[in-house]
C-alpha cells in the first residue's frame, strides 16, 4: 500500500481517451500501453525508504528487548543502594551530613601543614615535632587516596580533626596559666553542690528563656561586683535589654537596677538571639540576631562590635539548638567565660552538627572582636541540653528528669581529649534549662531554669 501511494503521488499523470464498444453485455475498449512509462526512479527511492524504516524498526525492537532484560538488574541495584543509604537519610533530611570531597580535604590539610609549620618554627619542642611527623603521615595517606580507595575517608577526616585540635591546643594555653589557677591543675570538676541560691527572675516566671550571672572578668574594674539578668522578652527567643545590679544585695532585693538597651527593636541586627549572653568586663557578649555572629555591646559607649564564627555552615536560626529532651528555641550559639577568657559554643554542618568551641578575644586598641582558636568535638549538639566552660574545658549536660540534669561529658582544649563518663548531678526546680554559665571569680555555675535563677558551687579535687 505504501509503495502504491508513493507511486500514485509521484511523477506526471497521463490521460488517454479511447472509444469503446458494447460486446456481450460488456464495454470493451483498447488501450495503448506504449504511451505510459513505469516510474522506476521513484520506485527505487520508495523501496529504499521502506527498507530504511524496516532497519530502524528492527534496531528499536532490539533496544527494547535489551532494556527489558536489564530492567530487573537496574531495579535490584536501586533497591540495594536505597537500603544502604537508608541509615543516613535522617542526617541528609536534616542537613547534617556533608561529604568532604578529596580536593577540599587536600585544601584543609595544606592549611594545617602551614599552621603546624608556623607553630613548630615558634615553639620547636617535642610536641610540635610530633605533630609535624603525624601531619606528614596524613599527607601520605591523602596522596594514596588519589590512586586507590583502600583508605577510609572517615578515618582520614577523624585524623585531620584530631591534628587540627592538637595544633590549636599548642597555641591556646598561656605558659603561666596552669600555675596561676592551681585548682585547674587537678583536672575536671569533682563535684557540684546543691543550689546555693534560688530566686525568681525579676521579670517574672513567664519569661522562661534568658541568661544571668555575675561579672565574669577576673580583673574587671567598673563592674566588679555586678549581677545581671538578660531575659528574652519576645517569643522566648529575642531580647534587646540587659538589667544590671551593682551589688548582690540589690540583686536579691531586685532594687537599684539599671537597664541597658542594645537594639531599638526585636528584629534589629544588634538584637540578642537565644539564651546566649555573658557579662565580661565592660561589655555584654551575645549571639547576634539571625546570623553566625557574636556581638559585643559596650556598656559605656553603647556601641556594638561583632565577629563571624568560623566553620562550614555555622548553625543559627534554630538549626542546631540545645535539645536532648526538649529543644530550647534558637540556642544555636552560646557565649561563655572562664579563667582563660571568652568562648563561643556552636555547631556546624562541616562538623556534622557536632559541638565546636571557638576562643574569643577582644582587642581594646583596635576595638575588634576576634576568634583566635577553634576546636571540633565529636559530641552531637542536639544530644546536649546545655554546656559551659571551666578552665578551658567544655562541659555538657543532659536531661535526667524534671528536677535533675547531669554533667556527662568533658572536652579539654589543652589536650584535645574527651571524657563521656562523667555523672555530676545538677538539681533544678523546673524542667527546662535555658542557659548555664560559669563564673571564674567565685567558681559558681549559674542556671536560667524556666524563669528561676539558680546558682551552684563547683568543687575541684585538692592538690
Amino acid at each position: 500500500m505504501l509503495l502504491l501511494l508513493l507511486l500514485l503521488s509521484s511523477g506526471d499523470v497521463w490521460a488517454q481517451h479511447v472509444s469503446g464498444q458494447r460486446k456481450n453485455g460488456s464495454c470493451v475498449c483498447q488501450v495503448n500501453p506504449a504511451k505510459w512509462s513505469f516510474p522506476a526512479v521513484n520506485y527505487e527511492a520508495a523501496l529504499q525508504q521502506v527498507q530504511s524504516c524496516e532497519g530502524s524498526l528492527s534496531s528499536l525492537r532490539e533496544q527494547v528487548e535489551l532494556s527489558n532484560r536489564r530492567l530487573p538488574q537496574i531495579q535490584a541495584l536501586i533497591t540495594n543502594v536505597t537500603m544502604r543509604l537508608k541509615p543516613h537519610q535522617y542526617l541528609h533530611n536534616h542537613g547534617l551530613y556533608t561529604d568532604l570531597p578529596l580536593q577540599l580535604l587536600g585544601q584543609d590539610l595544606s592549611q594545617l601543614e602551614t599552621d603546624i609549620g608556623a607553630i613548630h618554627s615558634q615553639l620547636n619542642n617535642g610536641q610540635t615535632m610530633k605533630l609535624s611527623k603525624e601531619v606528614a603521615k596524613l599527607r601520605t595517606a591523602v596522596d594514596r587516596m588519589q590512586m586507590s580507595d583502600t583508605i577510609n575517608m572517615k578515618t582520614v577526616k577523624e585524623t585531620l580533626r584530631y591534628l587540627k585540635n592538637s595544633a590549636e591546643s599548642c597555641k591556646s594555653i598561656p605558659k603561666d596559666f596552669r600555675g596561676r589557677e592551681r585548682y585547674c591543675l587537678k583536672g575536671l570538676i569533682s563535684n557540684i553542690s546543691e543550689p546555693v541560691m534560688t530566686k525568681v527572675s525579676p521579670h517574672g516566671k513567664s519569661y522562661i528563656s534568658g541568661s544571668w550571672g555575675k561579672q565574669a572578668q577576673m580583673d574587671s574594674e567598673g563592674q566588679k561586683n555586678s549581677y545581671w539578668v538578660q531575659p528574652l522578652l519576645n517569643s522566648h527567643i529575642w531580647g534587646n535589654t540587659v538589667r544590671l545590679y551593682q551589688t548582690y544585695k540589690d540583686f536579691m532585693a531586685s532594687a537599684n537596677h539599671r537597664d541597658f538597651t542594645m537594639a531599638p527593636s526585636f528584629t534589629h541586627v544588634n538584637t540578642i538571639e537565644g539564651p546566649s549572653a555573658i557579662l565580661y568586663g565592660e561589655a555584654l557578649y551575645y549571639h547576634c540576631y539571625r546570623s553566625a555572629d557574636v556581638c559585643r555591646y559596650d556598656l559605656n559607649s553603647s556601641t556594638v562590635q561583632r565577629v563571624t564564627l568560623p566553620g562550614i555552615g555555622v548553625g543559627f536560626n534554630n538549626k542546631f539548638p540545645y535539645c536532648y529532651y526538649d529543644c530550647r528555641a534558637n540556642s544555636d550559639v552560646d557565649v561563655e567565660a572562664d579563667e582563660l577568657g571568652l568562648w563561643a559554643l556552636y555547631a556546624t554542618v562541616g562538623n556534622h552538627g557536632n559541638l565546636v568551641v571557638s576562643r574569643l578575644v577582644w582587642d581594646g586598641e583596635a576595638e575588634t572582636l576576634n576568634v583566635t582558636q577553634t576546636w571540633e568535638t565529636r559530641l552531637f549538639k542536639k544530644a546536649v541540653s546545655n554546656a559551659f566552660m571551666v578552665c578551658g574545658v567544655l562541659y555538657a549536660t543532659r536531661y535526667v528528669d524534671e528536677y535533675r540534669e547531669e554533667v556527662f561529658y568533658a572536652f579539654d582544649t589543652a589536650t584535645g581529649k574527651e571524657d563521656n563518663t562523667l555523672a555530676l548531678p545538677l538539681e533544678k526546680v523546673a524542667k527546662g534549662v535555658a542557659s548555664l554559665s560559669y563564673n571564674p571569680i567565685n567558681r559558681q555555675i549559674y542556671m536560667y531554669n524556666d524563669g528561676y535563677l539558680l546558682a551552684y558551687q563547683a568543687h575541684f579535687d585538692t592538690l
